[in-house]
């Protein structure tokens, strides 16, 4: 089972960093999917939150192992939904630095809180993240395909998580990650 999720973690891994070629700027999938896809790839507090919660949920196991990262998912989405309507939300940019270092620390301190409160701490940045990614959306895009791509870059970007998680386990290696990712969350809020 480790193999198999390992080997979808680095199929997962090649597809999020492959970049599409396309021919002509502004047209196409950059307004729609292809710009939502790429969006939590560009962005270094994104994609250390996203293989976080994956670690987390693989440390965890059993149920933590895909509640983490769906609910993730599915707050974000929400979150989404707020920031393209324009409603106001204070704190996003901090909620999303925090994000990266709690859930790194959550990972390097191998951090057993009960499943709901495990699931509120995700849910609370995951609607940071989605806000920033709503309210980022290109003009004349497609919300629901912007959506869907940067839903699926978040998952593909937990499934590098846990498949690093459930692969590294034997090594007692999972925490060492979550450290490195809660000392380049605090990189990012200083400024580096």
């Amino acid at each position: 089972m480790a193999r198999l999720i390992a080997t979808a973690a680095l199929t997962a891994t090649a597809v999020a960093l492959a970049h599409p070629a396309f021919a002509h700027t502004g047209a196409g999938a950059v307004h729609g999917y292809g710009a939502g896809f790429l969006h939590p790839l560009t962005g270094l507090d994104h994609q250390l939150t996203m293989v976080a919660v994956g670690l987390w949920g693989a440390q965890r196991g059993g149920k933590f192992l895909w509640a983490l990262p769906a609910t993730f998912v599915s707050v974000m989405a929400v979150g989404a939904g707020i920031g393209m309507a324009g409603v106001p939300l204070p704190l996003i940019e901090e909620g999303i630095l925090l994000s990266v270092v709690a859930l790194g620390a959550a990972v390097g301190l191998n951090t057993r809180l009960p499943m709901w409160m495990s699931l509120a701490g995700v849910a609370l940045f995951a609607i940071c993240h989605g806000y920033a990614h709503g309210a980022e959306m290109p003009e004349g895009a497609s919300g629901f395909q912007y959506l869907t791509g940067f839903a699926t870059a978040t998952a593909l970007l937990q499934t590098i998580g846990v498949g690093a998680g459930l692969a590294l386990a034997r090594l007692k290696a999972v925490p060492w990650l979550g450290w490195g990712i809660a000392s380049a969350g605090v990189a990012l809020a200083l400024g580096g």
